[in-house]
């Protein structure tokens, strides 16, 4: 399985997002679509990129009962979209629950991985506001041991933790890692960051960028950048 750039498309209007990808003539990149796009354009936005060759990883961090995660995974199997994602601190039941949902009668199912903790979260935040007083890479390493034990295909975490969910939880358990930007870019809000060249360095198998392409003068060429220094 090969790495690739996954470009986060967090437009609040189909015309929006249109207006971005018209940009990319001949490529067809992997987007992310999250909660604004998908509540402000519903499943129909989701088809339509589809439709244009995209590969699609939906963000909707489901977190719940077992039972409504599994129902709503078994709606949103129907998408036809290549990756999608829950909050592992929703335990092992629902992460298990969801994957039952997601899998086709047939067997087949989009990649499942799981939040660890956000990129936006940091250790005394964690300890503040959620009351979590663990070390935030040993809940991030717990978090991903439950997601591997549940059956999932692997986590989103941070760049700096991509390296020891591997040595966790084999080579072949995926990481997606946000909170990636460029050497010479702004972090945003942000905490836990890593340029391209650093995150396949370590071994993210998937970056997600969002503001460093979408926000560029140029896009494209802020693209081909991620992919020269994450995929080449």
């Amino acid at each position: 399985m090969g790495k690739d750039v996954i470009i986060a498309c967090d437009f609040s209007s189909k015309e929006q997002v249109f207006a971005f990808l018209d940009k990319f003539e001949g490529k067809k990149p992997f987007v992310k679509i999250g909660m604004e796009l998908f509540y402000a354009e519903g499943p129909e936005i989701v088809r339509e990129i589809k439709r244009r060759g995209h590969k699609i990883f939906l963000d909707l961090k489901l977190h719940d009962i077992p039972n409504t995660v599994k129902k709503s995974m078994n709606v949103l199997s129907r998408l036809d979209v290549d990756m999608t994602n829950l909050h592992a601190a929703g335990t092992i039941s629902m992460m298990e629950a969801a994957l039952e949902g997601l899998t086709r009668p047939d067997g087949t199912r989009p990649l499942l991985i799981a939040v660890t903790q956000l990129t936006s979260t940091d250790q005394q935040r964690m300890e503040d506001d959620l009351l979590i007083k663990e070390p935030i890479d040993k809940v991030v390493m717990h978090y991903a041991s439950n997601a591997a034990k549940a059956g999932l295909d692997g986590v989103v975490c941070s760049p700096l933790e991509a390296e020891k969910v591997h040595e966790t939880c084999g080579k072949s358990f995926l990481t997606v890692t946000p909170g990636v930007r460029f050497a010479d870019g702004d972090i945003g809000d942000q905490k836990r960051v890593m340029t391209p060249a650093e995150a396949k360095r370590i071994g993210s198998d998937y970056i997600v960028v969002g503001r460093p392409i979408t926000a560029a003068e140029d896009p494209v060429a802020a693209y081909e950048r991620c992919i020269n220094e994450f995929v080449d």
